[in-house]
């Protein structure tokens, strides 16, 4: 988000924005289906395609964007098949899911005051 708003008005592509963060632009394509989903981010497909804002980026708050990805599977928070016997893993989804509820109450009321513009102004 913050690449994509230092240059709002440009399309970039899943392999130029992998590129720049150097992560497998198949991680990034996912993640952008789910700012899509969120409204945060638009798409247009072809050779003169790519991502970019979806709102103005004064709009834009820190915690849209963390709300938006928060669940995303890719960055794993859950085991997905803890094993059954194990008195911890048996119990310890209950647990990181009561401990991500209350950070995320903390993280967002604190994201809430904070733009995405102010953010990227800090890379200036």
């Amino acid at each position: 988000m913050t690449i994509l708003g230092s240059k709002p008005e440009e399309w970039h592509t899943s392999e130029w924005l992998a590129g720049s963060i150097n992560v497998n632009p198949v991680v990034v394509r996912k993640e952008i289906s789910v700012l899509r989903e969120a409204g945060l981010v638009e798409c247009k497909k072809g050779k003169e395609g790519g991502t970019r804002l979806g709102k103005n980026l004064n709009q834009i708050t820190i915690a849209e964007i963390y709300n938006a990805v928060k669940n995303s599977e890719i960055l794993g928070k859950k085991n997905q098949h803890p094993n059954p016997q194990c008195e911890v893993g048996k119990v310890i989804n209950q647990h990181l899911d009561l401990l991500f509820s209350e950070t995320d109450e903390v993280v967002v009321n604190f994201l809430k005051e904070k733009s995405l513009k102010n953010f990227i102004e800090q890379f200036k």
